[in-house]
């Protein structure tokens, strides 16, 4: 599935390739969020043709609510359902043990969600985690975990973390063995590196998940409110534990500055909701500079901002996206002000654009010695 193409002289970045059922990606690549089968304000085929995504990631826990699985199995899958043709990596709901503390009830069988939707009790399992991907038809799917929250206790870490090593076991378990979904082994599943802060359980988790073979490793538990460099601390220790012929995850993460750096620490893949979501918010980002060794290779600018009522430039001299060939900032301005639907659709796509083009300039570092 992951092909290692060049290791980087100067650091621990690698150029590669991940082979899936809806294509392959070059890596190290970026997954847009698409958490309930959209990415808010932009359509698939625009997506796909304008913007080139090579990825979307969509949430397991939104999906099973809304639309529901049947309605996915009737639509014959999210790639079906959306008209998205390409690669799809899916969370497994475990980011909501985390963030949806106050509705839910952890168990070693799993998690008892009540619906923020309609109150409704649910129970997640690591069986039925895999089973809800399935039914949606993830390209990539991932284990049940707890996130560990920061900070946490020593020993709240280390049960955490040995029972989400266990989950991912039952995970892998019914993968292999469903019988309804043995003819779509193409799907495959991601385990999940926890441990909090912590050195020993980080480690030794790494070990343990590596033993069992997954199809790729994800890190997770990070961007949770720790320093960032602690977070690249972290990266320092687990990396080394993985297995060199399996992609690396590091899972909502993040601003442009933290992406390099995980590159530079060996990690192949990112998502995060900070290119939709600032964007909806009027923050946009723009080029300073080439070398992305540079601090400030990139500012943010608020739209917003009265200071751009009369500013008839594109967002960024230095884009080529739809919206800055087309639109000024004033009229971003103005969408903004008014509260129409076309500035999250145009500020979404300048966004991704940066993003996209983001990943490109690292490939293209590693490549040329520079990363």
């Amino acid at each position: 599935m992951y092909t290692l193409i060049k290791q980087s002289d100067q650091s621990k970045a690698r150029l590669g390739e991940l082979k899936t059922a809806h294509g392959t990606i070059p890596t190290p690549f970026f997954m847009t969020i698409a958490t309930k089968g959209v990415v808010r304000s932009v359509d698939a085929v625009e997506l796909q043709e304008n913007l080139k995504l090579p990825i979307i990631l969509s949430n397991t826990y939104h999906l099973w609510l809304r639309p529901g699985l049947e309605i996915l199995q009737a639509a014959g899958g999210l790639h079906q359902f959306m008209n998205w043709p390409g690669p799809i990596l899916t969370d497994s709901g475990g980011y909501q043990v985390f963030s949806l503390s106050h509705l839910r009830k952890l168990s070693e069988e799993g998690v008892k969600f009540q619906s923020h939707i309609d109150g409704r009790w649910l129970f997640l399992s690591p069986e039925e985690a895999i089973k809800i991907q399935q039914t949606i038809g993830s390209d990539m799917m991932m284990v049940l975990d707890e996130c560990v929250p920061y900070p946490a206790e020593y020993d709240y870490a280390k049960k955490s973390t040995e029972r989400s090593l266990r989950w991912a076991q039952r995970c892998l378990e019914y993968k292999n063995n469903n019988d309804d979904y043995k003819s779509n082994q193409q799907q495959a599943l991601f385990a999940i590196v926890q441990g909090g802060v912590y050195q020993d359980l980080r480690q030794q988790n790494a070990k343990d998940l590596a033993a069992l073979n997954f199809d790729g490793y994800a890190i997770g538990g990070l961007a949770v409110g720790e320093p960032r460099q602690e977070m690249y601390q972290i990266l320092d220790w687990v990396i080394p534990e993985l297995p060199e012929n399996k992609a690396r995850y590091l899972m909502g993460v993040g601003y442009p500055q933290e992406i390099v750096e995980g590159v530079r620490r060996g990690v192949d893949m990112f998502d995060c909701v900070i290119p939709t979501r600032e964007a909806r918010h009027g923050r946009l980002y723009l080029w300073q500079h080439d070398d992305l060794s540079v601090e400030d290779f990139y500012s943010t600018i608020h739209i917003k901002n009265e200071q751009f009522q009369q500013d008839f430039a594109p967002i960024d001299h230095n884009c080529d996206c739809y919206t800055c060939k087309n639109f000024s900032r004033a009229y971003l301005n103005h969408l903004f002000r008014v509260d129409d639907p076309l500035f999250l659709r145009l500020a979404t796509i300048h966004n991704v654009s940066f993003y996209q083009k983001l990943m490109m300039k690292i490939r293209e570092g590693i490549e040329g010695g520079r990363l």
